[in-house]
């Protein structure tokens, strides 16, 4: 029989500006060297369910972290630090690309720690995900889950989110796979196109994929949302697409 173990805790990292945060790391147990995946939360925030999708890649043997971007709003649950950031006009991206980078730093810091690092996101997460693969080097692979807002209009840009992601293309520097509801509405299959007429303008490494009778959120498996269908496949391509670039 084959022994299965694994570590789940909340750890403390260094976040943007070199403040401290929290963030829900999980490894499987044994010396490793494992790939490092850094989770970035949807907008409901560093909660339940996230922590879950970290803990299935422990299990998967990944060393996951995933920061609680949210956690400077310092509310007593993830639905008030959610509707703090909404309130505020969304999570600064300077902030996000900190605390990215900070996550990266403690991968790397760890002794069982392989190296390589990638980087999945879903909602607003799958917009950072886009956003940090290309601003930040030393990513080995991005996975864009449903991020709304890659592409943006100039009335939708502010003072906490002033570029649309879609416009730092050219700076990507790692393979994007990018899974997606064709019934979805932000971002929309029109949305997507764009995105992908950039990648392929700029000559990036990706695939994208639509998953028929499915919206927004289709892994969450707390929501309405929910697809097993979408999502089974979809984690099937999320593991392919890691153990071809991290391992």
């Amino acid at each position: 029989m084959t022994y299965e173990g694994m570590l789940a805790e909340t750890v403390r990292m260094h976040g943007h500006q070199r403040d401290q945060i929290n963030a829900y790391l999980a490894r499987p147990l044994g010396p490793g060297p494992f790939p490092g995946i850094i989770v970035i939360h949807h907008m409901p925030g560093w909660d339940e369910a996230t922590k879950e999708i970290t803990r299935k890649f422990a299990h998967h043997g990944y060393a996951a972290i995933m920061p609680d971007l949210h956690f400077r709003e310092g509310k007593g649950s993830p639905e008030a630090n959610s509707a703090s950031v909404r309130a505020a006009g969304g999570m600064p991206d300077d902030r996000c690309i900190g605390d990215v980078e900070g996550a990266m730093a403690y991968l790397r810091s760890l002794p069982y720690h392989n190296g390589k690092i990638g980087v999945i996101g879903y909602c607003s997460g799958g917009r950072q995900a886009y956003l940090t693969g290309c601003k930040l080097p030393g990513i080995d692979a991005a996975v864009d889950c449903y991020g709304g807002g890659v592409v943006a209009p100039p009335e939708e840009l502010t003072e906490r989110q002033p570029v649309a992601p879609i416009d730092f293309t050219e700076t990507l520097g790692c393979p994007l796979l990018g899974l997606f509801g064709k019934e979805d509405t932000r971002p929309s299959p029109a949305d997507v196109a764009k995105t992908e007429e950039a990648l392929k303008r700029f000559g990036k490494t990706y695939e994208f994929y639509f998953y028929e009778n499915a919206g927004h959120a289709f892994f969450s498996v707390d929501r309405p949302s929910y697809r097993p269908e979408a999502a089974v496949a979809g984690w099937k391509r999320v593991f392919d697409w890691f153990g071809r670039y991290l391992t």
